[in-house]
């Protein structure tokens, strides 16, 4: 395992670790070149068991009831070079990979969205994992904010793309 900072990151890896999936966890220190241009590091490569294998880049977010500080549920939010390094990724490696955002939301103990999400458990917290192909993302995208560079997915839209991770990664 690589020495993660970030738990939503650990989270994921250990997720896939228990459930025997062959991945590559990719050193963010460090951006790779290609072609004489920086691209943003992804998180993981991902060895599907069938299909396409994934190129990810995992997403923390909590999730929060709405009611709480005004926010909205499932926040699905990027940067735009995040979605520009993900695609650059897939075109580099080419058929047989596909890229994606994983959005790796913490839920509160007491969340509903406990007996309605397939959870994973790591270090006392639960997190839920969904995957939204970077194709599809780019579709239906929206700017968020301007300044930061930030663009999301309307609630319809994310509820249709979204899959949990397992759907794609075991099947």
């Amino acid at each position: 395992m690589v020495l993660r900072r970030n738990h939503y990151d650990a989270a994921f890896e250990s997720y896939l670790r228990t459930s025997r999936i062959p991945y590559v966890a990719v050193d963010e220190k460090r951006r790779a070149l290609a072609q004489n241009t920086s691209i943003k590091s992804l998180d993981f490569i991902v060895y599907a068991k069938q299909g396409p294998n994934l190129l990810i880049d995992v997403k923390g977010r909590t999730e929060i009831f709405p009611d709480q500080r005004n926010k909205r549920r499932w926040e699905n939010w990027a940067t735009v070079e995040d979605i520009q390094g993900l695609q650059q990724w897939q075109e580099l490696f080419g058929e047989g990979f596909i890229s994606g955002l994983v959005f790796a939301y913490q839920l509160p103990s007491d969340s509903i969205s406990n007996n309605l999400e397939k959870l994973f458990a790591f270090k006392g917290n639960l997190y839920a994992f969904y995957l939204v192909k970077i194709d599809e993302y780019r579709q239906k995208m929206r700017p968020r904010s301007q300044s930061w560079q930030t663009v999301f997915l309307h609630q319809q839209d994310f509820y249709e793309m979204r899959q949990p991770v397992e759907t794609i990664i075991q099947s």
